[in-house]
């Protein structure tokens, strides 16, 4: 069973489905934190995470997108040794610091 039954249940699919529990249905994402979204370019969530990010961009908000090159569901765990791994861990640990760092200013 996947996350998204034990979530939604027999509402996967539906239009009974808010964008809190959807976000990718969202229309309009006005007001979110910056975001950063990576994703694998063999992921099956790769288009959604693309499209996610180019809703937040058309909103005016800021996202910051990686689509690892082979990168399937999960890599990163999966083969947390591979290069792609720690160069798509590095990348997030860099968006934190530059994030957090702007923060504290």
């Amino acid at each position: 069973m996947s996350w998204i039954c034990c979530l939604l249940g027999d509402r996967a699919g539906t239009d009974n489905v808010s964008v809190y529990e959807a976000p990718g249905r969202a229309d309009d994402l006005t007001g979110l934190p910056p975001t950063f979204i990576d994703v694998g370019s063999a992921d099956l969530f790769r288009d959604e995470d693309i499209a996610f990010a180019s809703t937040i961009w058309a909103c005016g908000g800021d996202a910051e997108l990686h689509v690892w090159p082979g990168g399937y569901h999960g890599f990163e765990q999966m083969a947390p040794a591979s290069t792609l791994a720690a160069t798509a861990v590095a990348a997030r640990k860099r968006w934190l610091n530059r994030l957090l760092g702007s923060a504290q200013k």
